[in-house]
């Protein structure tokens, strides 16, 4: 990007977080539900500090910290840059103020703009990668406040709406009945190139480009919505240990786990808390924030599997619309939506393969053959979290739209509800 683009990117993305946090009150800034979640302020923070400490105090010449603290305050894992604090407990900071930490994204913001117009050219290529690295990683944290925010307010007994009202042209239809019947669609195996280019921006755990093979599958056209996943519920999914694998039984038993992450049995009728408040459920829109270990078991059930990332990447390619199609942060809906309902329905017959929500994938989080994990402190954004957890693909309804790819790896422990995660079933064909 040359400089004046840059630049608009950057105050682009930058308003969008603040934009998230807009319907919030001060109170809501600073809860933390549950360890996995952060406090909306320790967000703004975090994104803030990315910037002040791998752009500015690493490249600007006699750089001196807005604080000093927040660099112990508001590192996240990064081992390399020293100390933090502990992740469990972000929600016991009542200071900085939630003014204070605006405060401190003004004026990084600011010092990061004044540095990248007057850096010499001979290193603003090196600092442009940084900064659209920092972009990126701002998108994903856009993607955890969204989700965050959810789990707070739901959190919340009195069930609080994220917000009181939405246009009509942004309401989910009424429940249509039952969904309509999937199909499956036949894609032809081989050998293909799977992962990034060396084109535009991905990250490490992408690439390397590599030739990978893959029997004749079938994937299915659509994800498996509430509709369908009731009839696993009934038919008592979450009763029979024979469906589950052994660390998903445990998980059932151990949590009382009945049915996916916000949905609510009231008066006899089971319900959902969404951002705009607790609704019931509609039957033809993707089901979401199950685990797993509940796609895996929903799977077996239905007498078919996950995909493999392979496998999903490969069919992706089949998808004749442009990822950035889909139902995304941008769409408004914040929650998943039916068939038909958002853009993405395409000739090929595959449908919603970007966003509505990530689609649990039947594989490890590993490294590709070749992987060599980013040099440096940034080393440690995705390279040590390669053990125990699976990957997901295809972005979310809280998914920036110009974040996804079709290369994109997403990854959680296989017991995560929380984000909007969901299922679409493969077959073998023989």
């Amino acid at each position: 990007m040359e400089r004046a683009e840059l630049l608009a990117s950057f105050d682009a993305i930058r308003q969008t977080t603040e934009q998230i946090c807009q319907p919030l009150v001060t109170e809501d800034y600073v809860i933390q539900s549950m360890a996995d979640v952060s406090p909306p302020k320790w967000h703004l923070a975090h994104t803030t500090w990315f910037f002040e400490r791998v752009v500015l105090q690493q490249f600007a010449d006699s750089y001196r910290a807005y604080n000093d603290k927040y660099h112990f305050l508001f590192n996240s894992y990064y081992q390399s840059f020293g100390d933090r604090w502990p992740r469990d407990i972000r929600g016991t900071l009542s200071r900085p103020t939630v003014r204070e930490v605006y405060d401190y994204r003004s004026a990084i913001d600011e010092r990061t703009r004044i540095f990248v117009r007057s850096v010499e050219e001979t290193k603003y290529r090196e600092i442009a990668d940084l900064v659209i690295l920092g972009l990126h990683h701002e998108q994903q944290h856009q993607e955890l406040l969204v989700t965050d925010i959810k789990h707070i307010l739901a959190f919340n007994p009195l069930r609080p709406a994220y917000r009181q009202q939405r246009g009509e042209a942004r309401r989910p239809s009424k429940n249509s009945g039952a969904p309509t019947a999937p199909t499956f669609v036949d894609v032809e195996g081989g050998v293909f190139q799977m992962g990034a280019n060396g084109e535009g921006f991905a990250w490490d755990n992408e690439r390397p480009k590599h030739s990978i093979f893959v029997n004749d599958f079938s994937l299915m056209n659509r994800l498996v919505t509430n509709g369908e996943y009731i009839q696993f519920m009934t038919d008592g999914g979450y009763e029979n240990p024979l469906l589950w694998l052994s660390d998903g039984w445990d998980a059932v038993t151990r949590n009382g786990w009945q049915a996916p992450l916000y949905w609510e049995k009231v008066e006899g009728e089971w319900q959902m808390v969404t951002l705009d408040g607790i609704r019931p459920i509609v039957q033809d829109e993707p089901a979401a924030h199950v685990s797993y270990y509940e796609a895996a078991a929903y799977a077996r059930w239905a007498d078919k599997r996950l995909a493999t990332e392979a496998e999903w990447e490969k069919a992706s390619a089949l998808v004749k619309t442009s990822p950035s199609c889909g139902n995304f942060l941008e769409s408004g809906f914040l929650h998943p939506v039916g068939l038909g309902q958002a853009p993405g329905v395409n000739g090929s017959g595959l449908s919603q393969m970007f966003g509505d929500v990530w689609e649990w994938t039947a594989s490890a989080y590993l490294p590709y053959p070749g992987y060599k994990q980013q040099a440096g402190p940034l080393g440690e954004y995705n390279g040590k979290f390669m053990i125990n957890q699976m990957i997901l693909r295809g972005g979310s309804c809280a998914t920036p739209r110009t974040h996804i790819r079709p290369t994109y790896r997403n990854f959680f422990q296989c017991d995560k509800r929380w984000q909007f995660t969901g299922i679409r079933l493969a077959s073998d064909r023989i």
